[in-house]
Formats: C-alpha cells, structure tokens, sequence
C-alpha cells in the first residue's frame, strides 16, 4: 500500500516557476515507478511526465518537454514536479501516482493522491 500526498501547487504568473512535491508512505516506494497527471476543467485526465523506481530515466510529454522536471529522493520518499516557464495551459490540477509498470497511461496506476492546484495567470 503506498499513500501519496501533493504539496506545492498554487498561483504563480505566466513565465513563473513552481515546485511541486509527493510525499509517499509506505517502505516500498523505492519500488514504484512515479508519474505527474494533471486535469483540466471540462479536459480528460493527461500525463505530463513520469520516472522509474531509480530515477535514472526519465519520460515527458510533448507539451512539458524542455520545461517540467522530473525527480525523485528515495531516501525521502518523495518525488518532485520542478516547473518552469509556466504558461495559462498549464492550468490544472495536479496529480502524482504510483505504478509497478512503466506507463503514460493513467490505468496503469496503482495509487493516486489527491491532487493539487496549479493556476497561472497571463
């Protein structure tokens, strides 16, 4: 069982920087690869970018590429969403989630948290 829980999202202007944060708890995190969604109103649920078990590869979506960073601390449990360059179609809410397999599809993931807020403004 593995619970996740997001920090960081909020407010930030078109240009901006935001870190988001997934605190993980259960021992076994080390053996999930992780992954960042994100949902807009009245959107489908989409990937942005995930990473495996080591963090030593790393997949993004087109739309974030170049932009969004993604990393992990296995020793913290946590995983991290570093966003830059922000634009108002990153607007969204945000989720982290757990899989056993490498994916970009959302069924594949075990766990989810509960999401949170990324507004940017223009």
């Amino acid at each position: 069982q593995v619970q996740l829980v997001e920090s960081g999202g909020g407010l930030v202007q078109a240009g901006g920087s935001l870190r988001l944060s997934c605190a993980a708890s259960g021992r076994t995190f080390g053996g999930y690869h992780m992954a960042w969604f994100r949902q807009a109103p009245g959107k489908e649920r989409e990937f942005v970018a995930r990473i495996n078990w080591s963090g030593s590869s790393t997949y993004y979506a087109d739309s974030v590429k170049g932009r969004f960073t993604i990393s992990r601390d296995n020793a913290k449990n946590t995983v991290y969403l570093q966003m830059s360059s922000l634009k108002p179609e990153d607007t969204a809410v945000y989720y982290c989630a757990a899989s056993r397999v490498t994916t970009t599809k959302d069924q594949g993931y075990d766990y989810w948290g509960q999401g949170t807020q990324v507004t940017v403004s223009s």
